[in-house]
């Protein structure tokens, strides 16, 4: 079994491996920097799930996989606030598809209005935090639950949910 990732971000790609080793112990899953088609920071559902969508389509077809997996981290702006979401696609070749959700968060109305205003929430919270590459790490997740979620972890959940139809395909 190959897995491609659309990322080389090794939150993304950790969140995978991770996930896709517990089914399939003697994968391979082979990180590429894909390009996603969406903006650097997306500010919709739809917007995320057509980035993640578009990287898991891109990373199969460059890697020759069985699978390829995109994870996009975007915002939504909700009744709430400005929500912070992930969404996870894996695609076959025969065109099956899973999508899973990586968890909702209503980001703090301060960063809100920064991202709001056009900027990108790494940097944000980058800037905040006094840190670098905070996307790398524990993310804004990390940040806003003081490590109860990492960013690894809420991807984790989405990968595990959009390989449900690969895993339990007789359900599906």
């Amino acid at each position: 079994m190959r897995i491609a990732v659309g990322s080389t971000n090794p939150v993304k790609v950790a969140a995978v491996r991770d996930m896709a080793l517990r089914h399939w112990p003697e994968a391979e899953v082979v990180p590429l920097a894909v390009e996603t088609g969406v903006s650097e920071m997306p500010m919709s559902d739809a917007e995320s799930l057509a980035g993640a969508r578009n990287r898991a389509r891109a990373a199969r077809a460059a890697a020759n996989a069985d699978l390829g997996v995109g994870l996009e981290g975007g915002v939504n702006p909700e009744e709430i606030g400005l929500v912070l979401h992930g969404w996870v696609v894996v695609v076959d070749g025969n065109g099956r598809t899973g999508i899973g959700g990586a968890g909702r968060l209503p980001l703090p109305e301060a960063i809100a209005k920064r991202v709001l205003a056009g900027e990108e929430l790494g940097p944000v919270m980058d800037d905040i935090l006094g840190q670098t590459d905070v996307r790398k790490k524990g993310g804004a997740v990390g940040a806003l639950t003081a490590g109860l979620v990492m960013r690894q972890d809420a991807f984790a959940l989405g990968v595990a949910y959009a390989l449900a139809p690969f895993v339990a395909a007789q359900l599906y």
